[in-house]
């Protein structure tokens, strides 16, 4: 296969990942190694994966470190995790810093909702910088805009969303350091990649879409978008305001200066998203631009539709939505899609309403990654949609903390035992870490925990982490490494990490490929990794 298929839309995936292969005491919060609940039509068990001896030496070192949990959370943190691809800008900002910047931006709260609002603070509000003094009022923010105290044995749906609400007049004004934020969390947390989420031209977009309003014919309705450069205007607008972000935040890391911060050395890429609760005119619309920027501005990469899924809005269009974003496909063909999917459990809406999220994400839509996928055991033939999403090669993003607390889905309950066991790869992702009170160390810390991962299967979630991100050229692995493990295309199979490339056909591939290049940054930690930690501690 050739080296390019990387860059091709369609991705890769096959039988099941590496099997659970003894218990990890890492966490007290649920049994280890939970099974899936599901068992039927098992798929037959993938080769095992072959480990080197020093993925076992820093096995053993974390095996040993069951009862330490300073040390546990400092291994975690020093792990190589590759890249975060289902991130959402505004909601990875942690919650302090959040308030910080209402202050300084003189913004006011209302006292009744605890709802940023923009200045003058009238009667009913008061300055939001009182919480640099005021503990009370600090903590009540802080409750009020994450999930801090909130109780764990109650349903956390409306609170999680409703933060966004909340916090919404800081966020808007300043792209640039709520990334410079979360890229300093990123990098601090061992890191390369990072997509995030944002709105580009949200006010442009929904005056395009009113003036054009709706029309049922899709082709019809992109030919008014695009009629007389209209469209494109909306696609500069974004391209300037990515460029305002991208000055605040050089400036806020002094980037290009002596004095520049790590995060200046982070990749990051923007996805473009689409309220799926608006009106069809302006889903479609934010759609069409999100499609048009990537293929225009490579700082851009994708679309994807958010939102809460359960909503009366999203679950009347969902059908309609996938059918948008399969033409859209067809007029934008080197834009990339990542879509929200089955984010949803029984009791949260009807039955039928959980039958068939997923599969057309998959087969209507043709998403190239799925976010959450939580329901999928309770969909309509689920086995074929897992099959078809291994064949594919369409990876699913799993925030195992916004699971729990919007959803309440955990443990056993969450499948992703079962997408494994299907050959469907699998990512590990924050979602919104700043309203969840989490970083990505803590998602991997409570899967090994949890389904008694061991280091080479983390280290196996980190790779596919940068295999499946949106990042142009060819890869460093051969095949489907899902399916056949992460092995070196033979350019480079002779070389070692940590050491120089020696073969000009590796060189050539890891200056030509920024994929690839992010990949051997990878392994390079890797090998520094496993040799920090190859004897056992005392």
């Amino acid at each position: 296969m050739s080296l390019q298929r990387r860059s091709d839309l369609s991705r890769r995936v096959v039988p099941a990942a590496l099997g659970t292969l003894s218990v990890l005491s890492l966490l007290s919060a649920l049994p280890a190694a939970a099974q899936p609940a599901h068992r039927d039509d098992r798929p037959a068990a993938p080769p095992p994966r072959q480990i080197t001896a020093a993925e076992a030496r820093t096995d053993g070192y974390l095996r040993a470190l069951r009862d330490r949990p300073a040390a546990l959370r400092d291994f975690f943190r020093q792990l190589p995790k590759g890249g975060d691809l289902h991130n959402h800008l505004s909601g990875a900002v942690s919650t302090e810093y959040l308030i910080e910047l209402a202050a300084e931006d003189g913004l006011c709260i209302d006292t009744a909702t605890l709802t940023a609002v923009a200045p003058p603070c009238g009667a009913g509000t008061r300055p939001a910088a009182d919480a640099r003094t005021d503990r009370a009022f600090r903590a009540a923010l802080i409750r009020a805009w994450s999930m801090e105290d909130f109780p764990p044995d109650e349903s956390g749906h409306d609170h999680f969303f409703d933060t966004f609400g909340k916090f919404g007049e800081v966020t808007w004004r300043h792209r640039g350091k709520l990334l410079a934020e979360v890229a300093d969390t990123v990098v601090r947390n061992n890191q390369f990649y990072l997509e995030t989420m944002v709105t580009p031209a949200s006010d442009g977009a929904k005056k395009l879409a009113a003036q054009v309003g709706w029309d049922d014919d899709l082709a019809a309705l992109h030919r008014k978008l695009v009629a007389g450069g209209k469209l494109d205007k909306l696609v500069a607008e974004a391209r300037g305001e990515a460029d305002d972000g991208d000055a605040e935040f050089r400036a806020t890391e002094h980037c290009g200066t002596p004095s520049a911060r790590p995060a200046c050395g982070l990749t990051v890429r923007w996805i473009s998203q689409a309220s799926r609760s608006s009106a069809p005119e302006r889903v479609f619309t934010q759609l069409a631009l999100g499609m048009r920027l990537a293929e225009a501005d490579p700082r851009f990469v994708a679309v994807n539709l958010v939102q809460p899924e359960d909503a009366d809005r999203s679950l009347r269009d969902y059908s309609l939505q996938m059918r948008m974003v399969g033409y859209l496909r067809t007029q934008y063909p080197r834009a990339h899609v990542t879509l929200h999917a089955g984010e949803l459990w029984p009791g949260l809406v009807k039955p039928e309403d959980l039958t068939f999220h997923i599969r057309e994400a998959v087969g209507v839509a043709r998403t190239e990654r799925v976010g959450h996928g939580v329901d999928l055991v309770h969909e309509d033939d689920w086995q074929r949609t897992a099959r078809t999403m291994a064949d594919r090669e369409v990876a699913v993003e799993v925030p195992f903390s916004s699971n729990a607390q919007i959803l309440g889905v955990k443990g056993a309950d969450h499948p992703f035992t079962t997408y494994r066991r299907y050959g469907v790869t699998v990512v590990l992702a924050t979602d919104d870490p700043g309203v969840s009170r989490i970083d990505i160390s803590h998602e991997y810390r409570y899967a090994a925990a949890t389904y008694g991962l061991r280091y080479p299967e983390l280290k196996d979630l980190a790779r596919a982490s940068l295999e499946y991100g949106f990042l142009p050229g060819a890869s460093l692995w051969q095949g489907n490494p899902t399916a056949t493990g992460y092995r070196p295309v033979a350019a480079c199979r002779a070389e070692r990490p940590g050491l120089p490339v020696r073969g000009a056909t590796c060189r050539h591939l890891l200056v030509e490929s920024a994929r690839a290049r992010l990949e051997w940054r990878q392994e390079t930690a890797f090998a520094a990794f496993e040799r920090a930690h190859a004897l056992s501690p005392r």
